[in-house]
């Protein structure tokens, strides 16, 4: 329990103190795409903003990349020990059981609470606001959180719209009990969901609703479908929202916002929610370039593509929104803290134990040989 001014006490708050990145080191650029799509570079780049995203090798898995993030957090925050682990993810490994336990015990975190958060591209946020409950509650002391998704196991690699837009990576933090007025803290969240409109983001087969049903599911049906237009409207809508909604309840005013960081959906759709917060765009914190969105591991992938550029200062006050299918949408409030130098997102070397890689060491991965499935306008199946 941390001490109030009125001499009360307030449960403890969530404080960041590790963070981490990892994508995985297939690079397919926008030229890659236009040699299977109808489309070129400067088309893609308009619409979305996106230069490149990566993608999984055949046999990658969404944990794959969730342990590697994992790890490389709790390296940063210098600890092999915490309560609880928690994945946000859409692409799960499996549909039971979670995938959260797997990763916790490849981590060697054995006992620990863990489970899955599936709430799209917003689950970052709302695994935020689990961890931030649980630790505010006395369950944990510490908390694993975890973004990860590998959409391009979902996404028809023939779907123009949706193919450019969408990239794998998992990014990580370590939260621990502390104090609100402390550096690192988490709070003031808003959170909210509209069911009525779940069918503007899915994936129609899987579930137990295709599986009740007689005859095999359309190849339409086994990917992931968005209807872009009303998505637009809608996410914008809401994230601006309730980012007006969080900084109420702090006592905040726009100009208190050092730094803007949304989901990373596209450009267009990150501009448009900073003009209309009023924020000058050159506060938002964008990283959707070089990976695409990567669902709910955008916004740790952007912060750790931030930290280790150095554009963020200790003491500087952060806004977080996303928006996902469901719908779902939520902001949360962050002061950013003292963090020690890790590697950066990039560095594709496996993690040593007695000293830190080195930021930027990233090692191209030749897209052309071995083939890839993805490539080719299909993907091996189990």
């Amino acid at each position: 329990m941390s001490p109030t001014a009125a001499g009360s006490y307030a449960p403890p708050a969530a404080v960041l103190c590790g963070l981490a990145g990892w994508v995985p080191s297939r690079v397919v650029t926008n030229e890659h795409l236009a040699r299977r799509l109808d489309t070129d570079d400067a088309w893609i780049r308009t619409r979305t903003g996106i230069r490149r995203r990566h993608v999984v090798d055949p046999g990658e898995s969404t944990s794959d990349l969730a342990v590697e993030a994992g790890r490389r957090a709790l390296a940063a925050a210098a600890t092999d020990r915490v309560d609880a682990v928690v994945v946000a993810t859409t692409t799960p490994d499996h549909s039971c059981p979670a995938t959260a336990p797997g990763v916790a015990a490849r981590l060697g975190l054995p006992g620990a609470a863990a489970f899955d958060i599936s709430a799209v591209c917003t689950g970052f946020v709302y695994g935020l606001a689990s961890a931030a409950g649980l630790i505010a509650a006395g369950v944990a002391e510490r908390v694993l959180l975890i973004g990860a998704d590998t959409y391009s196991t979902i996404v028809d690699p023939l779907d123009r719209a949706n193919a450019i837009i969408f990239g794998d990576g998992g990014g990580a933090v370590v939260l621990r009990a502390g104090h609100l007025d402390e550096l690192g803290a988490v709070g003031h969240f808003d959170l909210g969901s509209d069911g009525a409109h779940e069918d503007l983001i899915t994936v129609a087969a899987g579930g137990s609703r295709q599986r009740s049903r007689p005859g095999e599911p359309s190849r339409q049906d086994r990917h992931f479908a968005m209807r872009g237009q009303e998505v637009y409207r809608h996410a914008v809508t809401r994230m601006a929202g309730s980012a007006r909604a969080t900084l109420s309840r702090a006592g905040w005013k726009i100009d208190d916002v050092d730094h803007f960081v949304p989901h990373q959906a596209n450009l267009r759709i990150l501009h448009s929610v900073a003009d209309d917060l009023g924020l000058p765009r050159e506060r938002c914190v964008t990283h959707v370039e070089s990976v695409g969105n990567t669902g709910a591991a955008s916004i740790p992938l952007a912060l750790a593509d931030a930290a280790a550029r150095q554009a963020l200062r200790p003491g500087d006050r952060l806004l977080l929104t996303a928006f996902g299918g469901g719908l779902t949408w939520g902001s949360c409030l962050l002061t950013w803290p003292t963090l020690p130098a890790s590697a950066h997102l990039y560095d594709q070397r496996p993690l040593p134990y007695d000293q830190p890689p080195h930021p930027y060491d990233q090692r191209p991965h030749p897209y052309e040989e071995p083939p890839h499935p993805y490539d080719q306008g299909e993907r091996t199946t189990s």
